[in-house]
């Protein structure tokens, strides 16, 4: 083991089973409930009603595969990896992968973030909230659930956290694009009190805006340079529309999205603050962008090297190593391999912060 404290995934992710959604739905939308259906040529689809695509299994969980063996379609659910809805499966997929716990995030979920029928967002988002607490509650200091809300208004949003406290699990996945104004209007304020308050940090996860649409220029492969865009937008949207400075002790998480252009990124909105902000307007703050970023902007990563590299143009504490188990950008299993390599100058005790204190921090993760 490359570090002498447990280590914890900041962003793993689970697989919905089949009945995730029919079986605890609201009534009034079960016989729209997402669900699985097998196709002859393309596999298993977890099929949304008014989405027009449905989501094929084959790189929900496919960590570990050869890179030339990952595939959209032709996975069959049985055959995806057991832990990804079997709690007790979930354990060994984390001792394989030198891991103690994990915090994790829908997948079927994530792609529902975008949907536009805000109603019926809110009631797969309540059914799965319902699932995930039950999956998380048989280890809960090793399977470390994230509620979602659909932001559907102010007053949902906290009836949401309150729940979310109540089924024990550990912070709020939003979607990218609420319901009514964006992120950064005061309006929010009762909300994110209530967030703090109940002490359930904030998520934003890659590929939940309505800008993530994979629709880029050039070869297909550029689409993957694009989905750590969306989680930028969102957080200068935070920074620059004052939510920081109006909420001192908000806290937020970018998850998936990569570190290693966080030093960068804090440079250029300073660069913008500073040079342009008498021609395009921003909130009212009294702090450099860089410093709301510095305090309260979490960032999670996995095979990112350069993340390592910058650490001390970040603030280290707000960095956190994941695995992505087990999606297709996954270094399970060999994530210690990857972290002896990627981390191998980090002082014992930086690698302690990244790989475990900073998320148990965050979470409040006693004696994690």
């Amino acid at each position: 083991m490359i570090t002498d404290v447990p280590i914890i995934s900041a962003d793993s992710h689970i697989t919905e089973p089949p009945d995730t959604y029919t079986a605890r739905i609201d009534a009034r939308f079960r016989d729209r409930a997402p669900r699985l259906v097998h196709d002859v040529k393309r596999g298993d689809l977890f099929v949304i009603d008014g989405l027009d695509k449905p989501i094929p299994m084959g790189l929900v969980a496919a960590a570990g595969k050869p890179a030339q063996d990952l595939a959209m379609f032709g996975a069959r659910f049985e055959d995806l990896h057991r832990g990804g809805w079997d709690p007790e499966a979930r354990l060994a997929d984390q001792v394989r992968d030198g891991v103690s716990a994990e915090v994790l995030y829908p997948t079927v979920g994530m792609m529902l973030c975008n949907h536009p029928d805000f109603d019926y967002k809110q009631a797969c988002f309540d059914a799965y909230n319902l699932w995930i607490a039950e999956y998380c509650a048989a280890h809960p200091d090793r399977l470390l659930g994230i509620g979602q809300t659909a932001m559907r208004s102010v007053d949902d949003g906290i009836r949401d956290l309150r729940k979310i406290r109540e089924l024990g699990l550990r912070g709020v996945m939003l979607p990218g694009n609420p319901a009514v104004a964006d992120y950064h209007d005061p309006v929010y304020a009762p909300f994110y009190e209530a967030a703090i308050d109940l002490g359930l940090p904030l998520s934003f996860h890659i590929l939940t805006s309505q800008q993530d649409t994979f629709r880029v220029r050039g070869p297909k492969l550029n689409a993957f340079m694009s989905i750590i865009r969306g989680c930028q937008d969102l957080v200068g949207t935070f920074v620059f529309g004052g939510v920081f400075e109006r909420h001192p002790r908000l806290r937020l998480v970018c998850v998936e999205a990569d570190a290693g252009w966080v030093p960068h990124f804090m440079y250029r909105m300073d660069h913008a603050y500073d040079r342009h902000r008498y021609w395009l307007a921003s909130g009212a703050l009294t702090k450099m962008p860089s410093e709301y970023f510095r305090e309260h902007v979490y960032t999670t990563f996995q095979d990112d090297w350069v993340a390592f590299q910058v650490k001390d143009l970040c603030n280290i504490r707000r960095l956190l190593w994941a695995n992505d188990f087990p999606h297709s950008d996954s270094t399970w299993p060999r994530s210690q391999e990857l972290l002896a390599k990627h981390a191998a100058h980090l002082t014992a005790a930086e690698l302690r912060l990244i790989l475990h204190d900073n998320v148990a921090e965050l979470y409040g993760l006693a004696g994690a």
